[in-house]
C-alpha cells in the first residue's frame, strides 16, 4: 500500500491510482450505503472521496493511517452528501435491510458453498450496526480503535458489537458439521 501511495503522491501515478480505487471501493461503497441508503448515493459519496483524493495526491504520504483516514472521509461525506436524511447509528440497530454479499477471501473460497452460505446468511441476519461493524473488523482489517474512530462510538461499544456478532453466529452455524473441501479436479 505504501508504494501505490507513493507512486501516485510523487508520479501521479494514474495506474496506482485505478488499483488504490480498485481495492478499497466495493468496501467503502458498501461503508456509505450503511450511512445513506441507497447504493448509488454511495458509489457518489466514494467517487466523490477518490476525486478529492486525486486533487490532493501530493499530501498523500503525510497521512500515517490511510485506512482509517479514508473511511473518515468517507463517513463525513456521507454525512455532508445527506444531512438531512442521515439515520442516526442508534437508529441503523433497528434496521435490517440486505446488503450486498460477503466478499470472499482465499480461506473462505476453501468453505463449501454450502457452509459459506449458511455463514454470508448469518451475517446478513445480524443487526445493519452490527453487521456493520463485524465487517469492518473482520473484512476489512481496520482495528477497534479505527472502527470506534471512523463512526464516532468507544472502542467499548465495538468490543461489545463484534462479541454480539461472534456470539450470533456461533448459534447461528453448525460448528460441529465438517467443512468440506471442493473436489479436486484431474
Amino acid at each position: 500500500m505504501e508504494q501505490l501511495l507513493e507512486r501516485i503522491a510523487k508520479n501521479s501515478d494514474q495506474l496506482a491510482f485505478g488499483q488504490l480505487f480498485s481495492y478499497y471501493s466495493d468496501r467503502l461503497i458498501y461503508f456509505a450505503t450503511a450511512l445513506v441508503r441507497s447504493r448509488e448515493e454511495a458509489e457518489e459519496v466514494v467517487a466523490d472521496v477518490f476525486v478529492k483524493l486525486w486533487q490532493q495526491r501530493a499530501r498523500l504520504l503525510d497521512i500515517h493511517y490511510f485506512q482509517t483516514y479514508l473511511y473518515t472521509a468517507v463517513r463525513n461525506t456521507a454525512l455532508n452528501h445527506t444531512s438531512r436524511s442521515v439515520i442516526p447509528y442508534e437508529e441503523l440497530e433497528d434496521q435490517h435491510a440486505t446488503l450486498m454479499p460477503c466478499v470472499v477471501s482465499p480461506e473462505e473460497s476453501l468453505i463449501s458453498r454450502e457452509n459459506l452460505r449458511q455463514i454470508e446468511q448469518a451475517v446478513n441476519e445480524l443487526p445493519l450496526r452490527c453487521r456493520l461493524i463485524f465487517k469492518l473488523v473482520k473484512e476489512d482489517g481496520l482495528s477497534y480503535r479505527e472502527v470506534a474512530e471512523v463512526l464516532d462510538i468507544s472502542i467499548n461499544t465495538v468490543n461489545a458489537q463484534i462479541t454480539i456478532a461472534l456470539k450470533k453466529l456461533g448459534s447461528a452455524i453448525d460448528l460441529r458439521k465438517p467443512f468440506r473441501l471442493p473436489l479436486a479436479r484431474k
